[in-house]
């Protein structure tokens, strides 16, 4: 749990000030990425919504978390 923001966010543009990929190499990682999951059968899945209630429950936690922390 992140407890200090500012460090955080000071990481965060750091990170981003010394990144050298542009957003044209970005996403051709992130296409890459795709058509390998296309290619082992694993995207898109066969059941869109398995695994929803998980996804929802740890959405209500960080949720409740932000609010109170």
């Amino acid at each position: 749990m992140v407890r200090n923001i500012e460090v955080l966010e000071k990481f965060e543009r750091e990170l981003l000030a010394q990144s050298k990929l542009t957003h044209g190499q970005a996403l051709s990682i992130v296409e890459g990425l795709r058509q390998e999951a296309v290619a082992l059968g694993v995207w898109p899945p066969k059941n869109l919504l398995e695994g929803i209630e998980v996804d929802i429950e740890v959405a209500r936690i960080l949720n409740s978390c932000s609010k109170s922390c």
